[in-house]
């Protein structure tokens, strides 16, 4: 079964160079261990939230941006060896061109992997949520239906993964991120759209019809489709890749 690493960090904005060179080194390891792509994207439009947002998610600063990053492995078996690895061979990456302690990490299942993963998309779409462990299924059906809208709009790929291996750091981690209880689970999520212009316009006609009930697509619909987890303190943001390990962006 596949398996994801997400990542969540503020980098200095006057770094953005830096890291470009740091994931590119990363991914020469990542790849040498079994790894099937990597993604770094960068924060284009992270709104602040009123219980959480994705800039408190690392304690980011004035003058830091926040990155969005995935890695995308054959199986969970692969991505701990490589992990193994990485721990011998780290040294090679060079000093980390931004605060590795407040960087937040984890390994997730997928639960949903609609499209196709295409070399660089053009806009990426970043979610974190958490979820009732007991409502797993619900979740599944809930983005099995409402995911689809994406789709239809023209985005090329969405994927709903599963907290698995989600450690509790020192400052911040996955579950603070996003006030998680004891008996949620964190998930990591994200649209892939081939530009800007197509997400923008997709959000625009989602937003008007969530105006305007006669518009609604049902797949949308909170009454015909309820979320089974707290909205209000899933985290998101509009994120412009850098670096894309399936082709240059």
């Amino acid at each position: 079964m596949p398996y994801i690493d997400g990542f969540i960090a503020a980098v200095q904005r006057d770094r953005r160079t830096a890291y470009e060179g740091f994931a590119q080194r990363s991914w020469t390891l990542f790849n040498r261990y079994g790894a099937l792509r990597q993604v770094e994207t960068w924060g284009d439009r992270v709104p602040d939230g009123k219980l959480t947002d994705f800039r408190r998610a690392v304690a980011a600063v004035e003058g830091e941006e926040v990155v969005f990053s995935w890695l995308e492995w054959p199986d969970k078996a692969t991505r701990d060896a490589g992990f193994a690895g990485m721990e011998q061979e780290g040294a090679q990456l060079g000093e980390m061109p931004f605060d590795g302690q407040r960087m937040i990490f984890g390994g997730f299942v997928p639960l949903l992997d609609l499209g196709e993963a295409r070399a660089a998309p053009g806009y990426v779409d970043g979610f974190v949520l958490a979820v009732p462990s007991s409502n797993r299924d619900a979740f599944i059906a809930h983005a099995t239906e409402g995911d689809g809208v994406f789709m239809d709009a023209g985005a090329t790929r969405v994927v709903e993964a599963w907290g698995d291996d989600v450690p509790a750091g020192k400052r911040t981690d996955f579950a603070r991120s996003v006030l998680a209880e004891g008996n949620e689970t964190v998930c990591f999520s994200w649209i892939e759209w081939p530009d800007k212009a197509t997400r923008d316009a997709a959000h625009a006609q989602m937003h008007e019809a969530m105006s305007d009930p006669a518009k609604m697509d049902p797949r949308m619909d909170p009454e015909k489709n309820p979320m089974p987890f707290d909205g209000q303190r899933m985290i998101w943001g509009g994120f412009v890749p850098m670096f894309d390990s399936k082709g240059s962006v």
